[in-house]
């Protein structure tokens, strides 16, 4: 897999060294200071926040800073969304503050409660628009701007390469670009050939997304879009080091920090539960930690009762819900599967 070793070499982001090409995708309600923090020590290049709604991050909503807050890592990502010039510079100023080395622009998120608010991939339905946003990031910080954006609204309407070259000219310092319409959310399979016309489109990076979870398909996105780059989301359900996966094939070492032994997975998923319940305290922690437990679970402890499950992802009550884990993991048939996935 020629294309794969590229992958392996750093990559400069208007001025800002990231190690490898390999990067965790923002994801809503996922990429907390607890998940991107394993999945840099995983190997990962770059870890991008969750979506912070700008509107929200100027008025001082309680909650956002957990967001924009810097994790000690090298290189502090944070992604914005949001459709008022306004609001987007002064979340951009208040990232900034905070840290952030990088701002990315949500211009990609499919979900209709964002879409409804005419943020997200909506924008991409209004480019004169889309560039107003675009124009009062750059205009506000002295840091990278990025953008993350789909082919289009629909396929009757697939202007990414447009807004990807008119984001350039605007002062962008690179783009990410998922393979799929907003129309088709995570349906079919991601385009990756037409990333490509993007690419041809502009000179600064290009960083491909969408259905990639393998050595075996970052090779195959790099070879259809050209991209410099590829990003990863949905492949780290259940399992943070998926990107970091990917970069070890590229550069032929062995992955960081993976846990090979039914006690490490179960030492792992329990740290990673009490970070959440540190980050958000327990009665806020439990919830949002279920998603995350159920997917370890999927993953890795298929064999789990529907009864162990309910306890797991049912209780408040951490001690319960730590026992039950390390019940429910204790089954090493499943580390085949997580095997395969790093």
């Amino acid at each position: 897999m020629p294309e794969l070793i590229t992958l392996a070499s750093s990559l400069d982001i208007g001025g800002v060294r990231i190690r490898n090409r390999v990067f965790l995708a923002p994801m809503s309600g996922i990429t907390d200071e607890p998940f991107r923090r394993r999945a840099h020590a995983h190997g990962a290049g770059l870890v991008v926040s969750e979506m912070v709604a700008s509107g929200e991050l100027a008025n001082g909503r309680a909650g956002c800073d957990l967001r924009i807050r810097h994790s000690g890592l090298p290189v502090h990502m944070v992604q914005l969304a949001g459709r008022e010039a306004a609001h987007m510079a002064e979340g951009a100023r208040i990232a900034a503050g905070e840290g952030a080395d990088i701002i990315d622009i949500n211009m990609g998120c499919p979900a209709k409660k964002v879409t409804g608010g005419y943020a997200g991939s909506a924008l991409m339905r209004d480019l004169d628009h889309a560039l107003s946003l675009i124009e009062a990031v750059v205009g506000a910080v002295s840091v990278p701007v990025t953008v993350k954006m789909r082919l289009g609204w629909d396929e009757d309407a697939l202007n990414a390469p447009m807004l990807a070259r008119r984001a350039e000219q605007a002062g962008v310092r690179m783009v990410t670009v998922h393979g799929r319409t907003r129309c088709q959310f995570y349906q079919g399979k991601a385009d990756w050939r037409a990333i490509a016309r993007v690419r041809q489109a502009v000179s600064i990076p290009v960083v491909a997304n969408g259905d990639v979870g393998s050595p075996e398909e970052a090779a195959t996105i790099l070879e259809q879009s050209g991209a410099d780059a590829v990003m990863i989301g949905r492949a780290h359900y259940g399992a943070p080091w998926a990107a970091g996966s990917v970069a070890a094939a590229a550069a032929d070492t062995s992955t960081h920090s993976i846990p090979e032994t039914p006690q490490a997975l179960a030492d792992y998923v329990v740290a990673h539960y009490e970070d959440m319940l540190s980050l958000y305290g327990v009665e806020s922690g439990l919830r949002q930690a279920r998603k995350h437990l159920g997917w370890y679970l999927d993953r890795h402890a298929a064999r789990a009762s529907a009864e162990q499950r309910k306890r797991i992802l049912t209780s408040f009550e951490p001690t319960e819900v730590i026992r039950g884990l390390r019940e429910a993991l204790a089954d090493p048939v499943m580390l085949t599967e997580m095997r395969s996935a790093a």
